[in-house]
C-alpha cells in the first residue's frame, strides 16, 4: 500500500512524499525515519498508485549492475539507461538523477529525493556502498532480497491460486442451482400436494423466496459483496489483517515465522552491507505489521541502552529457539547479517515445504466439500420424485 506522506524536513520545508508500508503507521515511521516531522498521512488513490507502478525498481536495479559490472562508470550507466527509452517514466527518474549528481549530489542523495521510487532500504545499502566504494556489490545484494521476497510471495499466491478458482466454480455452480434451478422445481412441487421431507421442505422454500423476491435478493447479495471488499480493504490498510492472521488457529504459527523470517532476511541485507545495527532496525521499521514494529521498536530501545541483539529480540518476541541460537552465534562470530540471512533461508526453505503440504491437503478437502454441497443440493431437490417413483412401484 502507498501513502502520501505531508511532512517538514531538516531544511524546515513542507515535503510531499510517497511511501510504500502496510499501514499508516508505517508510513509515519518511514518518514520519521529520514528525519523529518510527520504532518499528515494519507492512501494513494488507486490511479495516483498505477502511475508510481510504471517503475520497476528490480529491473532499474539489474540493468544498472549489468551496466556497472559491463565496465562502466555510473554516470555513464545512467545515461544509458536514460537513453534506452526516452519516452518511459525510467528515462524521466534516471534524468532527474543525472541533474543531482552533475550538481555534485551523491548519488544516495540523488535517490533519496525520489522516495515514491526508490524505497528506504535501496538509498541505506546505496548509501552504505558508497563509502566501501562497492557499489555492485550492494546492488547485488538488493535484488538477491528481492528476489527471495517475490519467491514467497509468488509460491503462497500460487498455492492459492486453485483453491480460488475451486471457490469460484463451486460458488458459481452452487448460485445457478440455488437462484435458477430450485425455484422452478418448487413451482412444480408446490402445486403436488405432497408432503415433502423437512429438508426439501426449506429448499423449496428458499426456491419460492427467490422466485418472489429475486431482484431485491441480488441487490442485498451485491450489497455484501461490497461491504465484505470494503471490510477486507480497511482491514489491510490498518493493519489489522496480519494481526487476524496470527490469531487463526491452523497458520498462526506460520504467519508469526513468515513475517520473522522477512525481518531476518531484510536486517541481514542491511547488516551485510555496511549498515549499523540501529539504524538497520530503523529502516526496517516500516515494512512489518504494527504489533510487529511496536516489538521491533522496544527491542531497538533495549539496544540501545546497551543490550545484547539477541536478548532484545528475545524479550520482544521476536526470536525462535533455533533463530535464538543462530543469533547469538552470529554475535560471538562478529557475523550477525550473515547469521540473519541463514535463519531467514531455513524458515523460508520450511515455509515453502509447509505450504506444499498444506496445499496438497487443502485442494481435495476443499474439492470433496463443494462437491458435497451440490450433491446435497441435488439430492434435496430430486428426493420427492424418487419418493413418488416408490410410491408407484
Amino acid at each position: 500500500m502507498r501513502y502520501a506522506v505531508r511532512a517538514v524536513g531538516r531544511d524546515n520545508r513542507v515535503h510531499m512524499l510517497e511511501l510504500e508500508a502496510m499501514d499508516a503507521d508505517g508510513a509515519s515511521r518511514a518518514a520519521v525515519v529520514r528525519q523529518m516531522t510527520v504532518l499528515d498521512v494519507r492512501p494513494l488513490s488507486a490511479q495516483v498508485q498505477k502511475r508510481g507502478k510504471n517503475f520497476s525498481l528490480i529491473l532499474f536495479t539489474q540493468e544498472l549492475l549489468a551496466l556497472l559490472q559491463a565496465g562502466l562508470g555510473l554516470i555513464e550507466s545512467l545515461e544509458a539507461l536514460g537513453e534506452k527509452d526516452a519516452q518511459s517514466e525510467t528515462a524521466n527518474i534516471v534524468a532527474r538523477l543525472l541533474l543531482r549528481m552533475r550538481d555534485g549530489l551523491r548519488f544516495s542523495v540523488a535517490v533519496a529525493a525520489e522516495p515514491e521510487h526508490f524505497p528506504p532500504l535501496f538509498i541505506g545499502i546505496v548509501k552504505a556502498a558508497e563509502r566501501t566504494s562497492d557499489l555492485p556489490q550492494a546492488l547485488s545484494r538488493y535484488i538477491e532480497y528481492q528476489v527471495r521476497i517475490n519467491g514467497i510471495r509468488n509460491r503462497i499466491v500460487s498455492a492459492a491460486i486453485y483453491p480460488a478458482i475451486l471457490l469460484i466454480v463451486g460458488g458459481l455452480v452452487s448460485m445457478f442451482l440455488l437462484g435458477y434451478v430450485v425455484p422452478r422445481f418448487s413451482v412444480v412441487y408446490q402445486g403436488s400436494g405432497r408432503e415433502l421431507p423437512l429438508m426439501s421442505q426449506w429448499l423449496i422454500a428458499w426456491g419460492a423466496l427467490v422466485a418472489a423476491h429475486g431482484k431485491w435478493l441480488l441487490l442485498a447479495a451485491v450489497g455484501i459483496v461490497f461491504c465484505l471488499l470494503a471490510w477486507w480493504r480497511r482491514l489491510k490498510r490498518s493493519g489489522r489483517l496480519m494481526l487476524m492472521l496470527t490469531r487463526l488457529p491452523g497458520i498462526s504459527q506460520r504467519v508469526n515465522i513468515l513475517e520473522l523470517a522477512r525481518l531476518y532476511l531484510t536486517l541481514g541485507m542491511l547488516l551485510e552491507g555496511g549498515i549499523a545495527v540501529v539504524n538497520a532496525l530503523e529502516m526496517v521499521g516500516g515494512t512489518l505489521s504494527a504489533h510487529r514494529a511496536r516489538a521491533l521498536s522496544a527491542a531497538r530501545y533495549g539496544i540501545v541502552q546497551g543490550g545484547n541483539f539477541s536478548d532484545a529480540f528475545e524479550k520482544n518476541g521476536l526470536t525462535t529457539p533455533i533463530a535464538l541460537r543462530m543469533l547469538r552465534v552470529g554475535e560471538h562470530s562478529g557475523q550477525l547479517g550473515l547469521m540473519l540471512t541463514r535463519a531467514a533461508l531455513f524458515y523460508d526453505a520450511e515455509t515453502t515445504l509447509w505450504i506444499e503440504k498444506f496445499s496438497k491437503t487443502f485442494e481435495p478437502v476443499l474439492m470433496a466439500l463443494i462437491g458435497i454441497v451440490i450433491g446435497l443440493i441435488v439430492v434435496l431437490l430430486y428426493m420427492p420424485i424418487f419418493d413418488l417413483a416408490g410410491t408407484l412401484q
